[in-house]
Formats: C-alpha cells, structure tokens, sequence
C-alpha cells in the first residue's frame, strides 16, 4: 500500500494502473473485511466537487460503478462490463469528507452479476446515505480491439 495515503485509508488497497478512467476520477481504494465483505472508499477533494462545492454527482456514479466490481470480485472472473447503473441521490458531502460504499451480490447467474449498495459518509448517528445504487455486471468473453 502506499504510504503516503492518509489514515484514513489504513488496510485499504487499490486497483491503480488497472482502468485509466477511474485512477483519474478517484483514487479508489477497497478493503476486505474479516465477514468477508467489501468496504470501498475514497477521500473528497475539491476537484471531486460540483461547482456548487458539493460531490459531483457523476463522481458518485463512478465511484458506485466501482465498487460494484470491488464488492462482485470473487465471483466476477475475467472481463466484466456494466451493463446498468441506477442510483439514487440521497444527501451531499463535499471536500475534507471520508466516503465509503458497501453493498452485496443479489443473484449470480451464468453471465450477469446483479449487485446493489450504498454510499455514504461518517458512521452511526452520524452517518449520511449519499446515493443508493445498483447495478448489473455482464462477463464477457475478451477485451474490444484497441485502436
């Protein structure tokens, strides 16, 4: 892990080098629980802002199509694509916040991946639901042409 992240990132790693697009937008980060689950997550900066000084909310959705494939990773094996991502704006954080997303495999079935989460800020009484979201993942059989 880089040591340069903050503690707030302490046991998280990332995918970086692994989609262009999203080192960009993020960095991302993932953590595995002891339960088994996923915790996704990401430091806001101003450049993660609207110009209202809020989340953007297309930051959200990235960081939602994200953690779809982090939460679906021990059963998505080899090229995935999303196919559908719905959200639902709930509340808005801006710079300086701690945002993480959770979520859960709904069903699995031969070539689709159906998953569902949240994204939120701050823990317990404090805790603030983003965006709800789910999404479908779609296994493919090998990567476009590269032009």
């Amino acid at each position: 892990m880089n040591t340069s992240l903050s503690s707030r990132l302490a046991g998280y790693e990332t995918w970086n080098g692994h989609d262009p697009f999203e080192d960009h937008a993020g960095p991302f980060f993932f953590r595995r629980h002891e339960d088994g689950s996923i915790t996704c997550a990401f430091e806001a900066t101003p450049t993660h802002c609207n110009g209202g000084g809020f989340l953007h909310g297309g930051m959200l959705m990235t960081f939602a199509d994200y953690s779809l494939f982090a939460i679906g990773k021990d059963v998505l094996d080899g090229p995935c694509v999303t196919v559908s991502l719905t959200g639902e704006f709930t509340a808005a954080a801006g710079a300086g916040e701690f945002v993480e997303s959770r979520g859960e495999v709904v069903r699995n079935t031969g070539s689709m991946v159906f998953l569902r989460g949240q994204v939120f800020t701050g823990h317990g009484a404090d805790e603030r639901i983003l965006l709800n979201f789910s999404g479908i993942v779609k296994r493919v059989k090998k990567r476009p042409l590269e032009k």
